[in-house]
């Protein structure tokens, strides 16, 4: 993933260098013929370079390279794509190099979108060359334009000029790119005419780029072209005496040893070449131009080192998953020694202890009867706790009943007798002791309460209703069944009544009985 293969593709050669882990090798020169495209596949196929598993990146240096600003209807979507591809296809129809990039959208009007199409015209020139990458099935990464790609070696550069036109020097000539603000509009490469190393010809030839951006109305009448140019610092003197500055033209210079070390090269480029390679390899872009089949193996790549990646990781889960178990087995067989080892301790002391005990006359299955019955005894024995609780609660809602005795039994209540005491149960009846006590479940229990109930001017009818509203309360409880036995008015038929309500009778009180018979 740190190494590249950077070709730089010109009308008459190709150059390949080498980027290994940020650093731009030397350059490898094969011409455009027969013996250079041998050269070319041999070179790729050093066995001790191993390049066939690199991804290759091709940037162009052509003088046929087409640069068109069209306006097109403000459309996005589908629709939008479709439309951006049929105007690609109507402009540059010999070349499947081609490419569209918007600069803006129109201040009046319909407001339409401002797009830049550029295409390589003569694909030609890179046949033999991308047939030989095919043939030996290297993975392509992208197609780029040095044109395109001097936007980023500006913003490096940071040149800040409305209207910039920017010279280089480099192999395929002298290319001349225009920008406004900072927008790629045209480039437009030329034939170098140099004298001594010097491109005498670079003043001409921008006062020709400037009219013919005045004639296609990129450039305005009186907007002044800031002319930037890129040279050895040793040239720089001499271009200065050939190119003067004008009423519309101002030139600038910037050395290339200043511009190599802004982009990150290590040694002072000769031509800008070594520059946009330093800007592609450190930071490549998405491909300016389609690479179509060519970027197949590229794909198989990337998509086998994603395997081989999502394989390490798992890989490393598993392995770090199965330290992890075995650490955790390790602590476990620690903390399993030390537990047997403490119960052999304490067998042996509990072996030592009884070795000291007389003999037990009770066999162990007795004990262990004895242990049920007494659990079963402590759970489930009578006790009048938690029906006191609920005749207490009952109270609590009936602040006109007034307690006076109570009577608990455990098991069925005994009937009453003359003289209101409850009678002793019979033999017959009485339910065996174990049973009594719980054994194999909780008995009834019976709770007899004699209460008085307050009569305000002996009302009668009141006080009948708060003790069946206190019935009443008691009979709601779980397992509770409530009888009423007395009450303060017998109101059997064949009781006779009798009383006088001449005058008016003071406040008393009324003797009842309830019997609360409840089974836990």
């Amino acid at each position: 993933m740190f190494r590249k293969q950077l070709l730089y593709i010109t009308s008459d050669a190709l150059c390949a260098y080498d980027w290994d882990h940020g650093a731009l090798g030397q350059g490898q020169a094969f011409p455009a013929s027969a013996a250079g495209l041998d050269g070319f596949a041999a070179w790729l196929e050093d066995p001790q370079e191993r390049r066939r598993d690199v991804p290759v990146y091709l940037l162009t240096d052509l003088i046929e390279e087409d640069f068109q600003r069209q306006l097109l209807p403000h459309v996005r979507g589908k629709a939008g794509r479709a439309l951006l591809e049929r105007r690609k296809q109507q402009l540059h129809r010999d070349t499947p190099y081609r490419g569209s990039t918007l600069l803006g959208r129109e201040n009046t009007g319909r407001h339409d979108d401002q797009v830049l199409f550029y295409a390589l015209t003569n694909p030609s020139l890179l046949q033999p060359w991308t047939e030989a990458l095919e043939h030996l099935r290297l993975p392509v990464a992208g197609i780029y334009s040095t044109s395109l790609l001097s936007i980023a070696l500006v913003k490096k550069l940071s040149i800040a000029h409305e209207h910039l036109l920017l010279v280089t020097q480099q192999s395929g000539g002298l290319r001349q790119s225009y920008y406004e603000k900072g927008q790629l509009r045209f480039s437009r490469q030329t034939a170098t005419i140099a004298l001594d190393g010097v491109a005498v010809n670079i003043a001409l030839e921008t006062e020709k780029t400037r009219q013919f951006l005045t004639s296609t109305r990129m450039l305005a009448r009186g907007d002044v072209l800031n002319t930037v140019i890129l040279a050895p610092a040793a040239q720089i003197a001499k271009l200065e005496l050939l190119c003067d500055n004008g009423v519309e033209v101002a030139y600038h210079f910037i050395d290339l040893q200043l511009a190599g070390e802004r982009v990150g090269l290590r040694q002072t480029p000769a031509l800008a070449d070594e520059l946009l390679l330093t800007l592609l390899g450190k930071h490549p872009p998405p491909s300016h131009y389609p690479p179509g089949a060519l970027a197949r193996y590229y794909h198989f790549q990337r998509a086998r080192n994603t395997l081989y990646g999502a394989s390490a990781l798992i890989g490393a889960s598993a392995a770090l998953w199965c330290v992890i178990n075995l650490l955790g087995g390790i602590a476990d067989g620690a903390a399993t020694q030390r537990l047997a080892q403490e119960t052999a301790s304490d067998q042996e002391r509990y072996r030592s202890v009884m070795s000291t005990q007389p003999p037990a006359p009770a066999k162990t299955q007795n004990m262990k009867v004895a242990v049920t019955l007494g659990q079963m005894i402590a759970r489930q024995a009578p006790e009048p706790g938690r029906l006191l609780g609920m005749l207490g609660a009952a109270l609590e809602q009936a602040p006109q009943v007034a307690l006076g005795q109570l009577h608990w039994h455990a098991g069925r209540a005994p009937a009453r007798v003359a003289g209101g005491q409850p009678a002793q149960p019979q033999d017959a009846n009485t339910p065996p002791r174990s049973a009594l006590a719980g054994i194999p479940v909780a008995p009834p229990q019976a709770l007899r309460l004699e209460a008085d109930v307050a009569m305000p001017n002996n009302d009668y009818r009141a006080a009948l209703a708060a003790i069946m509203a206190f019935a009443q309360t008691l009979a709601r409880q779980p397992g509770m069944q409530v009888t009423i036995e007395e009450t303060p008015l017998d109101l059997r038929p064949s009781v006779a009544l009798s009383g006088k309500s001449a005058a008016p009778a003071p406040d008393s009180q009324a003797r009842f009985t309830l019997l609360l018979e409840w089974q836990p």
